[in-house]
């Protein structure tokens, strides 16, 4: 297993891991292209090119030359920065694929000196919750929007905070 940077010509993968990815949860929400449009379970290769145009990154993670995983990377601004996208195709999740590839979006945002690293999911998705938790993510405020069908729980992890270097093992 390894995890290396993206390119564009890996869109039409990359979308489908991330369509494949979210279909439980838009199932288990009654999430349709209808009331949520934007959902990563819709996602499309254009919606990743425009990605990789505006400045996104994404790693991926490769099992015996098969793309199993993702997480997209943004920095909109000094020393913040975006996990988004996180993704690991259903027969691969359990592994430890998702992890890696939050720890390995960490260490490359402490190398490029970020401070916060912002997320945002599902308020209802609590499974989803736990588990950044226990990665040393904590959350901060929930926001309904307008046009989404599910309020909105922002979370973020502290690069500056010698104590937030996330559970035993998280590296490995």
């Amino acid at each position: 297993m390894s995890i290396r940077t993206a390119s564009p010509a890996d869109a039409p993968r990359l979308a489908k891991i991330i369509r494949t990815a979210n279909k439980a949860i838009a199932r288990k929400l009654g999430l349709n292209q209808e009331n949520t449009p934007k959902h990563p379970s819709f996602c499309t290769q254009d919606w990743i090119v425009a990605d990789f145009e505006r400045g996104e990154r994404y790693f991926v993670c490769e099992t015996d030359g098969e793309l199993v995983g993702c997480v997209a990377y943004e920095s909109p601004e000094k020393g913040l920065a975006f996990l988004n996208r996180l993704a690991v195709l259903p027969d691969f999740q359990g592994r430890g694929i998702g992890k890696r590839l939050v720890f390995h979006l960490i260490t490359y945002a402490r190398a490029e000196k970020k401070q916060i690293i912002s997320i945002g999911i599902i308020a209802a998705n609590h499974a989803l919750r736990n588990w950044y938790e226990i990665l040393g993510f904590v959350p901060l405020e929930t926001k309904t929007f307008e046009h989404l069908s599910f309020d909105v729980l922002f979370m973020q992890y502290s690069l500056v905070d010698s104590k937030n270097q996330g559970p035993a093992g998280f590296g490995e």
